[in-house]
């Protein structure tokens, strides 16, 4: 495909005019701006819209859409076990496909096109994102209460089975990590087994970490250390590591972060929404620690919406920390697409460029909220919307085109979702 006569964010996150970017397979194969000589296929007219990255959710569980709206108004332990843990006990292979592939579409309508995913039921989150043509990272999220071989635990063997099976594949689409759920849901033997696991087969690893400050206070009582010290003593941080909220992180955790190149998923709605507090996001990038940015659940969000998501990682930072100048929109956009593709270890993603991967986005910016322009990155993060994505691009393929989705059909997931939400909560 030839997109012609667009704006586009480039590799700088700066926007110009008038360019042309051809597409060719997966890859991106021209920007300039000149036409090319060469035919790419279908022309693309680009006025009034402008090409950039799609987005990179960077924390996700995807299947808990079928949660949206079922526990509110709860602390993050109260909505756990009063509401989330006694719906997912009734969970089974098609409800985690459909909540899935329902995300999937919200996902594509919103520009996200790749999740870093924590959840189980690895096999059916990886067909609906096949089916979809989507990109994730997947990952098994790891609990263990008792004392038993981490090893023998039906979840660990999962990882290990999705690992021979699922790991890059689907034209290296899904990828598989490592995962523990959390300090507060397991005990150093699980987290050095897993870990183990991690580096053995060189895969990254994804950890809710320091979420609230109970769970953050509670590991300081119990073992003398941060959930982030109490990560690294436990390997956990030796390999590629996303630790998702980082909220109530101290001082003595920001060099261990640094140091070990770990990326910090702020996931601010959920965390405003839940009363977890504001992850210290300007600390974090004048650290110069790598921030990404995620939705966590709908259940806990409500929406996918990464337009949202972009605006309040920004101004949550401004007024917690009382910097009007704390995050720029360049480093929101950056952390909305480079940082979260780096994330997953996808080096040749996340920027509009030459040889990359052919994960776009573009957006209809001839409508009233994108009028003035003074900046346009600033209206990108600022005033921009998720119904303003015209056109979703994944692996070269096109997904979504003016509410058009070319490989879900929405009708039937709608049904399927409702039918297996009012299964479940008929149980509960």
């Amino acid at each position: 495909m030839l997109f012609r006569n667009i704006k586009i964010l480039d590799e700088n996150f700066d926007v110009k005019d008038n360019m042309y970017v051809a597409t060719e397979g997966n890859r991106i194969a021209y920007i300039g701006t000149e036409m090319p000589e060469k035919s790419y296929g279908e022309v693309y007219d680009g006025k009034g819209k402008l090409l950039m990255p799609g987005f990179v959710n960077t924390h996700a569980h995807s299947p808990m859409t079928l949660m949206r709206g079922y526990g509110e108004n709860y602390n993050l332990q109260d909505w756990l076990n009063l509401k989330i843990f006694p719906f997912e006990a009734h969970l089974d292979s098609e409800a985690i496909y459909w909540g899935t592939t329902l995300a999937m579409a919200e996902s594509l309508r919103f520009g996200i096109v790749s999740s870093t995913d924590m959840y189980y039921f690895l096999d059916d989150i990886a067909r609906a994102v096949k089916d979809a043509g989507a990109r994730e990272n997947i990952s098994f999220a790891i609990t263990q209460f008792d004392d038993s071989d981490p090893k023998m635990l039906s979840g660990f063997k999962e990882m290990e089975n999705s690992l021979r099976t699922l790991h890059k594949a689907f034209d290296d689409r899904v990828r598989i990590d490592a995962s523990i759920h959390a300090e507060y849901t397991s005990n150093p033997k699980t987290v050095e087994a897993v870990s183990a696991f991690a580096k053995e087969n060189g895969i990254n690893m994804h950890i809710h970490v320091s979420e609230t400050l109970s769970e953050h206070l509670a590991c300081k009582e119990k073992y003398g250390l941060t959930p982030v010290q109490y990560m690294e003593k436990h390997n956990a941080l030796c390999v590629p590591a996303t630790l998702a909220h980082c909220v109530h992180i101290e001082e003595c955790d920001y060099e261990i972060l640094k140091s070990r190149g770990v990326t910090v998923a702020s996931n601010p709605i959920s965390n405003l929404k839940l009363a977890s507090g504001v992850c210290n996001v300007p600390r974090l990038l004048r650290e110069g620690i790598s921030v990404g940015i995620g939705t966590d659940s709908v259940a806990s969000n409500n929406s996918l919406n990464f337009f949202e998501e972009m605006k309040v990682f920004a101004i949550s930072s401004k007024m917690m920390y009382k910097d009007p100048t704390a995050v720029t929109p360049k480093e929101t956009l950056y952390a909305a697409t480079r940082a979260g593709a780096l994330s997953q270890g996808r080096q040749d993603a996340g920027l509009l460029k030459e040889g990359f991967l052919a994960d776009l986005i573009v957006l209809d910016v001839d409508k009233p909220n994108m009028h003035p322009v003074t900046e346009m990155v600033n209206n990108l993060v600022y005033s921009a919307s998720g119904s303003d994505v015209v056109l979703t691009m994944v692996n070269g393929e096109v997904l979504f085109r003016d509410n058009e989705y070319k490989t879900i059909d929405v009708e039937r997931v709608y049904r399927e979702v409702e039918n297996k939400r009012k299964e479940i909560i008929s149980k509960i």
